[in-house]
């Protein structure tokens, strides 16, 4: 296990406070964590069908974890606070270990017939939660880590090169997954290869990355659970946060309500869109098998998951890094065009029967969702005060989890009736969000003027 550095001058501390080789180490716990949930999601559609259960019930089974990432990421980013960031790190890759590796044994013994289609589930469903109540540990520390030995300076820089791992996760997990079903362990390779991955980080994680001992103070921020083209951890800024809290003078803040006439557009805005978009990524893989004819042969469904999964994580990165950036699009304007898009996108997928069809709607939808998210939850930050951010942000990452614990399966039951029925709800869910936003958020205008003290 590696000592704790020993503690260093000024002068050091603002020259190396933290290496690229360690930087690296942190990006990749980000990383693994965010490819492995993708690269589940896009092999449980094929188990399913292979197990010959419906597809609710898969659904079911791995949106559990969200509800006690909701829970637990917040305990475990004070925790991290108070007990160390680097024992964090390790307790989140232990869970994650743990899961991915129970869930590919699970999984591999229910597809052989060694226990029921029943019981694989329901075991499937007791492994994941270790995800979810563990595995939630380890990226809120992960960026207090950084932030904690990183200078003013170059604390941005850092901070953007990690949460930039979770978005680079959900574009690697799909692509590499089908290449790690392999002979011995078919559909269920996924999870072992991530499950060894993930060792192989934390091995590196004891052995390398020195023990806390913070140069720069920082708080650990609730990270949102990496769910396919939904994963851009905010960075936040410790700057203005610092600000902020001087600002108040030491006054107690009051604290924000749902209903606070404020923010209640954007909340409204934030719930009813997230909701749309975890019904729609719950239907995308069973809805390949269908339209590409895969039912009979689940193995040859998770390269085109696979393949639509990508697709659609590329189109939110370019939303998020490129269009919203280049094209200073403001809070609303993110939110009605993001909507707007997403609803064409959608109709696309749906009517598409060949791959490529299938593709170019996820692409179009993911592009919507992806400029979407980042407007309301900068429209919910805007429309508050400095001094109440820190509150915001844990709404608005509640509302963000809130949407993954039943929309997906619900999205996934209807899709089961009819798939019109499933597409027509997740539209009229984005055209709601569009007329919502058209009638009732505040104007980029406004938002970006001088903010409220």
């Amino acid at each position: 296990m590696a000592e704790t550095d020993p503690p260093p001058t000024i002068g050091e501390a603002s020259a190396r406070p933290i290496s690229r080789e360690r930087l690296v180490l942190l990006f990749m716990v980000m990383l693994v964590t965010a490819a492995g949930n993708t690269a589940m999601q896009s092999v449980m559609p094929s188990i399913g069908t292979e197990l010959g259960v419906a597809d609710v019930w898969i659904s079911l089974a791995y949106t559990w974890s969200a509800l006690l990432w909701v829970i637990c990421a917040p305990l475990w980013a004070r925790r991290s606070d108070r007990r160390g960031r680097k024992a964090m790190m390790a307790l989140g890759l232990i869970g994650f270990i743990a899961s991915f590796a129970l869930c590919g044994a699970i999984l591999w013994f229910g597809l052989r017939g060694a226990i029921s289609a029943l019981a694989t589930l329901l075991l499937f469903a007791a492994a994941r939660s270790l995800y979810g109540g563990f595995g939630s540990a380890a990226p809120p520390a992960v960026q207090a880590y950084v932030a904690s030995r990183t200078p003013r300076s170059e604390r941005t820089q850092a901070m953007a090169l990690i949460a930039s791992s979770f978005g680079l996760g959900t574009v690697i997990g799909p692509a590499v997954a089908p290449l790690m079903v392999f002979p011995a362990t078919g559909l269920p390779g996924p999870f072992f290869a991530f499950a060894l991955l993930a060792l192989a980080v934390l091995i590196a994680l004891r052995i390398s990355l020195p023990n806390d001992d913070p140069m720069f103070p920082t708080r650990s921020e609730v990270v949102g659970a990496p769910y396919g083209a939904n994963s851009n951890p905010r960075v936040e800024d410790d700057e203005a946060r610092e600000e902020s809290e001087n600002a108040v003078g030491g006054e107690d803040i009051p604290n924000l309500s749902w209903r606070d006439e404020r923010l209640r557009p954007w909340l409204l805005a934030g719930l009813i869109g997230g909701h749309a978009q975890a019904a729609f990524l719950g239907i995308v893989g069973f809805f390949i098998l269908d339209r590409l004819g895969l039912r009979d042969t689940p193995n040859e469904g998770t390269g085109p998951i696979g393949l639509v999964l990508m697709c659609g994580a590329i189109a939110t990165l370019l939303a998020q890094w490129g269009l919203i950036p280049r094209l200073k699009l403001g809070p609303r304007s993110s939110t009605l065009w993001g909507m707007a898009l997403s609803i064409v996108g959608v109709l696309v997928f749906a009517v598409s029967n060949e791959l490529q069809a299938i593709a170019l709607g996820m692409a179009i939808a993911s592009l919507g969702f992806g400029l979407y998210r980042p407007g309301f939850t900068a429209g919910a930050s805007l429309a508050v005060s400095r001094a109440e951010q820190g509150q915001i942000g844990g709404i608005v990452a509640s509302v963000n989890g809130a949407a993954y614990v039943v929309a997906a399966p619900i999205g996934v039951w209807l899709y089961g009736h009819h798939a019109w029925i499933g597409f027509a709800t997740i539209c009229a869910l984005c055209a709601a969000v569009f007329i919502l936003g058209w009638q009732s958020l505040a104007r980029d205008e406004v938002l970006e003027g001088p903010r409220q003290s």
